[in-house]
């Protein structure tokens, strides 16, 4: 699972590479500009929402404060899944690959890691 980390702009950002990680340690901050596909999980619903965006705790944020139209009717949500990507592209991809699956056996087998 990755790791919130601040970095020197002072922005948060996601790490759960060694590389990336070894990229902050070496100053360089700028390089971990970052995508990731996330899933989120409502307990109370029983729900699943698949996603991306550049920063997973406030987009979280928004999700559990009722910002996104399609997932506040069933907050609260926690992140279940997570991939990291470099370019926006990728990640837009790799979440339209995971909602093609979504409820088949290939989806249950990411949320059940």
């Amino acid at each position: 699972m990755p790791a919130f980390v601040k970095t020197t702009a002072g922005k948060g950002e996601w790490l759960s590479s060694p590389l990336a990680r070894s990229r902050l340690k070496a100053g360089k901050p700028n390089d971990l500009l970052m995508y990731f596909v996330y899933i989120l999980h409502s307990e109370k619903f029983s729900r699943h929402y698949v996603g991306h965006c550049k920063n997973c705790e406030c987009r979280l944020s928004d999700h559990n404060r009722g910002k996104v139209k399609s997932t506040k009717a069933y907050v609260p949500w926690s992140i279940i899944y997570t991939d990291q990507f470099q370019t926006k592209s990728e990640a837009f991809r790799r979440e339209m690959e995971i909602k093609s699956y979504k409820g088949g056996e290939a989806f249950r087998k990411l949320v059940h890691k």
